[in-house]
């Protein structure tokens, strides 16, 4: 709990800052456009963060975005599919994809960060090549109107991502912190040839943890495309996976595995959003964000390797 509670001490402090260097931060347009950044990038974060707690690492998300919203796009608007039937196939495919990479990486041992990068560059390919290099949408959403406001709208003022994203954590939160499924995920993070021989299944673990994270990454996908209105297959999605690996040390997930919580990836994610929202309100260049994502991940792991230090 320190590393949670450090982090969102931060977090306050942070919004004093930004509300003392320009109020607008605390304008209502602002807050609902953050609250419904946070539900997007928290929902896939939860699942990297599941990754990361057993040790692994996924570099493919960004692009998984691109090919899952093209899929979605084409099928809404050119092959008339439900609604339903669509947030399935799209949900089932980041499902499938997650049981691609466990598989690699359990069975045939390959390593997560090649399986990922290998799938960063897959995905982002075949995306390209399914929309013939074009950018795909939505335009009025006409006869799906209900999935749009569900992905963008909002609830008694609260917009709906933000609304899933506090289901899907609280759902989350019960399976890594209550539930024996939890505890072989840690076990698995912290010393998997010891998990094994006390008795637990680690290639199924860890592969169930690509899986879920497949699972988010399909739900977060769809939430992108129609806030995006508009998916470039050659851009959609770029450098996501860095803003949830981010929120995921942030928030107190160690990239050696065995350590992290929801709550604390919770309050990376919405560090990483005020930080974002600093940029654009202080008018500091666009182009300095991924230097502060930089910043953050080195800061995070600076700071896990002292407080290892410390522990032993």
């Amino acid at each position: 709990m320190k590393k949670e509670l450090g982090t969102f001490l931060l977090l306050v402090v942070l919004c004093i800052v930004v509300t003392a260097l320009n109020p607008r931060f605390l304008a209502p347009a602002n807050l609902q456009n953050m609250a419904r950044l946070i539900g997007a990038y928290g929902i896939f974060s939860i699942g990297l963060g599941l990754v990361i707690i057993t040790g692994g690492i996924d570099l493919s998300v960004g692009s998984l975005f691109a090919l899952l919203g093209v899929l979605l796009s084409m099928m809404l608007t050119e092959w008339g599919w439900s609604s339903v039937l669509a947030v399935l196939v799209v949900i089932g495919a980041g499902m499938a994809f997650g049981s691609l990479h466990g598989f690699l990486i359990t069975r045939v041992r390959v390593q997560p960060f090649i399986v990922t990068l290998c799938g960063l560059l897959f995905y982002r390919g075949l995306a390209r090549f399914i929309a013939n290099d074009e950018t795909k949408g939505f335009g009025s959403a006409a006869g799906f109107e209900t999935l749009r406001n569900v992905a963008t709208g909002s609830l008694v003022g609260i917009p709906t991502p933000f609304v899933l994203l506090a289901v899907i954590s609280l759902v989350m939160w019960v399976v890594l912190h209550r539930s024996v499924y939890g505890r072989y995920l840690f076990a698995v993070g912290r010393n998997e040839v010891a998990a094994r021989y006390s008795g637990i299944n680690s290639r199924n673990v860890v592969a169930s943890a690509y899986i879920l994270s497949g699972a988010l990454a399909g739900i977060a996908g769809i939430v992108f495309a129609f806030y995006t209105n508009s998916i470039s297959p050659s851009s959609h999605g770029n450098f996501f996976e860095l803003y949830g690996i981010a929120a995921a040390v942030l928030g107190g997930c160690s990239l050696r595995g065995g350590e992290g919580s929801i709550i604390g990836i919770l309050i990376g994610t919405a560090l990483l959003q005020v930080l974002q929202n600093l940029v654009n309100l202080l008018g500091i260049p666009s182009s300095l964000n991924f230097a502060v994502m930089g910043a953050v991940i080195l800061i995070g792991v600076i700071a896990d390797q002292i407080l290892q230090r410390r522990a032993s």
